[in-house]
């Protein structure tokens, strides 16, 4: 048997072990640079950081530590063995925002746990086990050489949360795995302690003193790209909305950029406006689009696909919630059938006859997307195997997915089958069964997919946070109406802004139909769709006013789209 002083740094040096090939890989990734000097001290800091706290005298205290520790690293691993990439400030911020989903997330991800949790207990132990023998301190700075255990691990953490705050959140990969959840934590609650929390400012946009006799719909669907459907790109899913129901009339923008590759920051500000410069202020302080449907009289309908049981996604707030008249969920239904649903409950409220403003967030295609359509609509293979996914709307990582060519291949023919159903079925029978006279709807997607169409390497296809490629905010923009209804003039400078605008429209656009005065609100929240103008075609890949950092946006190259390969299902692989 081990004596207890070589025990619990043989523990330690295991769980550092255990990550040596991401260690491996941020070294070749820096090679012979000033940058790998100042990720090993850095390193070297954080582990004498974590022996230091195994020497720690009070068992609580060490106890404690490792507990904290144990967790930070439980966290990281989690993260990073499911998805494969690195754990940074704006993915821990994305997290963070999602802890509603935590539960959904733990039960498809619990083998994870089974990896995670035996390597953070080595650390756990490692720290938390009494020494077989009292330490020694040295003779040299007697007061302060016992409270070393203690400040070692303290001071290794602000020298990281200082690096990390210099740097916008970057630089922690690789480094010990118990650290930076601990570091982006500190720093979470930092900028949360000096944010704007005053209340948000009522409506004050003068508007017509008109009743409003339609609704107006925000559809807004789930990871459908633009390049996928057949009305912007001829290789796309047919959609049937080439050729729409009779009576109705749709106005195709064509291809627009999102907000942001997230499905959450998109949603958030689609849901309290901004241009590109204001967004962080509207999400912050100004009124949401309930505040300014009730002010135009409508009443306000969330119809959520995503969540149950009365859950609030994509940052929405218990304050926000209260604006809300009415909160539709679908606890009941079979995920796969819940798009199907939507066609109907939205039906029945356009046809009742009472104005009311209507946001959806639809199923649509976020993986898991192996269960998200019938049989009978697989026209595309060969696809994912089928039956591991029933009933869940969204996972955080893909398992069993590893990324391959020939699975990348059959992801996208399931994304195709899935498009049939959750796209083109989804407005069959709306069309059948809704009366588009009496609402506008502005359909669009919270963001595109990667599909890694150009043999990219990786398993993600949206929310990459900077690395992505562009077709993650690509995204399909149309106006349905009745070919009777008379609202806008949609096609009034068409042929100047197809293939050309953004999310960012859709907010005064909006407003606008809401009888809000165009003049006075184009300052902050910029022109609607019905108006011409540039519009810089381009997506955030920085969100997050965070750490000093300013948001950086990324434009679409629209001659580099790039088309969906009829190689997946012509060739019969």
């Amino acid at each position: 048997m081990l004596p207890g002083s070589m025990l619990k740094p043989l523990l330690i040096l295991a769980y550092l072990l255990c990550d040596y090939q991401t260690a491996i890989e941020r070294i070749g990734s820096v090679g012979l640079s000033p940058a790998l000097v100042v990720f090993a001290f850095l390193y070297l800091l954080l582990g004498a950081g974590l022996f230091a706290a195994a020497r720690i005298s009070n068992v609580w205290i060490r106890t404690l530590f490792a507990a904290l520790l144990a967790a930070g690293s439980i966290f990281q691993h989690a993260f990073e063995w499911t998805t494969s990439g690195a754990l940074t400030y704006e993915s821990f911020i994305d997290l963070y925002n999602a802890a509603d989903q935590t539960g959904d997330a733990m039960a498809q991800h619990g083998h994870v746990l089974l990896k995670v949790v035996p390597v953070a207990l080595l650390l756990f132990f490692g720290i938390a086990l009494p020494s077989r023998r009292a330490p020694r301190w040295p003779r040299v700075w007697p007061k302060v050489w016992p409270w070393l255990p203690v400040t070692a691990p303290l001071a290794a953490l602000g020298l990281l949360c200082a690096l990390l705050y210099v740097r916008g959140g970057e630089g922690s990969r690789a480094l010990p795995a118990a650290y930076p959840p601990l570091a982006f934590a500190g720093l979470l609650l930092e900028e949360s302690l000096k944010g704007d929390h005053g209340p948000r400012k009522p409506v004050t946009l003068p508007r017509a003193p008109v009743p409003l006799t339609k609704d107006i719909v925000l559809l807004v669907d789930e990871s459908v790209a633009g390049n996928y459907v057949d009305i912007d790109n001829p290789k796309g899913v047919k959609t049937g909305l080439l050729d729409p129901h009779p009576g109705v009339r749709l106005t195709n923008f064509g291809y627009a950029a999102s907000i942001h590759s997230c499905s959450a920051n998109s949603n958030v500000v689609l849901r309290h406006g901004g241009t590109r410069e204001t967004y962080q202020e509207a999400m912050m302080r100004q009124p949401s689009i309930w505040a300014y449907g009730h002010k135009a009289g409508l009443r306000t309908i969330y119809i959520d696909a995503q969540s149950t049981g009365g859950h609030l996604q994509n940052l929405m707030t218990p304050a926000e919630r209260s604006e809300i008249d009415e909160l539709i969920q679908f606890d009941k239904v079979p995920v796969i059938d819940r798009d199907m649903e939507i066609a109907r409950v939205l039906a029945e409220h356009i046809n009742n006859g009472k104005p009311e403003f209507i946001y959806i967030n639809k199923v649509g295609a976020h993986f898991p997307i192996q269960d998200k359509y019938p049989d009978r609509y697989m026209k595309y293979q060969p696809v994912l195997e089928r039956g591991h996914f029933k009933n869940i709307t969204w996972l955080i990582g893909r398992p069993g997915f590893n990324g391959t060519p020939p699975e990348w291949l059959r992801f996208r023919n399931t994304y195709r089958n899935v498009l049939l159903w959750n796209v083109g079925e989804f407005f069959h029978r709306l069309f059948a069964t809704a009366d588009l006279n009496k609402a506008t709807i502005v359909y669009t997607s919270d963001h595109g997919q990667d599909l890694h169409e150009r043999g990219n390497p990786g398993r993600n296809n949206h929310c990459a946070h900077g690395i992505s490629e562009q077709e993650e905010g690509l995204v399909p923009l149309m106006i349905m109406e009745g070919d009777k209804s008379t609202s806008l003039d949609w096609n009034a400078h068409l042929a100047e802004t197809h293939n050309g605008l953004s999310h960012y429209r859709i907010f005064p656009t909006l407003l606008t139909l809401m009888g809000y005065d165009r003049n006075a609100m184009k300052p902050f929240y910029g022109p609607a769709l019905d108006e011409g103008g540039s519009d810089d075609f381009s997506y955030n890949v920085v969100f997050y006013n965070y750490l000093g950092r300013k948001p950086e946006f990324r434009r679409i190259d629209r001659k580099a789209i790039v088309d969906p390969p009829v190689s997946d299902y012509s060739s019969g692989q």
